[in-house]
C-alpha cells in the first residue's frame, strides 16, 4: 500500500476483461470501495458485456461506465493483490511481477453458454452470484 492511499489495491484478470472480471471490479468497488482500490483488466481485452451489466444492475451495481482494458496498461503499477478469474488468464499471468501477491479463482466464462435467452442470463446470474458470494468471503472481513 502506498502512504497516500492505505487502501489495498487489487486487479483481476480474466481473458477479455469482459464479464467476469468486470463484475468482481464493480461489486467489489461498490461494496467494499472505503477499503479497495480496484480495477480489472483482460489478457485479450475486447469490451464490456451488456448481460454482465444487466445483471450487476439488479443488485444495485453500476457498471455501465467501466471500460475494458488490456493487461498491459497495468504493467510497472503497483498493486496489492491480482486475481485471475479464470484457467486462460491463470495460466498467462502465474506470475505478475508487480503484484505482491497472486490469488486465483476461476469461474465459468458467460461468453460461452449456451440456450435460450433467459437460460443463458440465468448462468450468467450464478456466475455473478459466485464472484459476490466469493468476494464477500475473501474480502469482506478483512
Amino acid at each position: 500500500m502506498r502512504k497516500s492511499d492505505m487502501r489495498t489495491r487489487i486487479l483481476f484478470i480474466c481473458t477479455q476483461n469482459a464479464g467476469r472480471s468486470q463484475m468482481a471490479e464493480g461489486y467489489l468497488r461498490a461494496r467494499y470501495g472505503d477499503r479497495y482500490e480496484v480495477f480489472s483488466a483482460g489478457t485479450n481485452q475486447s469490451r464490456v458485456s451488456r448481460k454482465a451489466i444487466s445483471v450487476m444492475q439488479e443488485i444495485g451495481v453500476d457498471m455501465s461506465g467501466q471500460r475494458s482494458k488490456p493487461l498491459v496498461e497495468f504493467t510497472g503499477k503497483e498493486i496489492d493483490i491480482a486475481v485471475t478469474l479464470c484457467d486462460n488468464a491463470h495460466t498467462v499471468c502465474t506470475m505478475f511481477p508487480w503484484a505482491k501477491e497472486i490469488i486465483h479463482q476461476s469461474f465459468p466464462d458467460p461468453g460461452n453458454f449456451t440456450g435460450t435467452d433467459v437460460e443463458i442470463m440465468d448462468q450468467v446470474r450464478a456466475v455473478r452470484d459466485g464472484i459476490t458470494r466469493w468476494i464477500d468471503e475473501r474480502f469482506g472481513s478483512s
